[in-house]
């Protein structure tokens, strides 16, 4: 069995979870939304962000500015919206539940 697929597969589920997180606390570039999954050993491509981003953005629980760059064309920069605040916070109850049901079935 590779456990790279079964680690993949639960990083992913808990992906619009951590991006919202992040675009909640201040609008941020994608590649800044990279590094700080990346600081926490979540390890995501740009190639899976991507996606996730413009899937978020279609939903309405993202929403983006362009800002000028000074080195190089305008940048995307991404924010919470009110409706992605909500899906947070629903989220963020999800989580606890799921993560104080399975700490309990992988402690006995």
């Amino acid at each position: 069995m590779k456990l790279e697929n079964t680690e993949a597969q639960m990083r992913k589920g808990i992906l619009e979870l951590c991006v919202l997180s992040i675009t909640d606390k201040q609008a941020v570039y994608p590649s800044d939304i990279l590094k700080q999954l990346k600081a926490c050993k979540l390890l995501v491509v740009e190639g899976t962000i991507y996606p996730l981003l413009n899937r978020l953005s279609k939903a309405e629980l993202l929403t983006y500015d362009w800002v000028e760059s000074e080195t190089g064309p305008p940048r995307k920069y991404y924010k919470t919206t009110a409706d992605g605040k909500e899906v947070l916070d629903h989220l963020r109850a999800h989580w606890q539940k799921l993560q104080s049901s399975v700490q309990e079935l992988i402690e006995t």
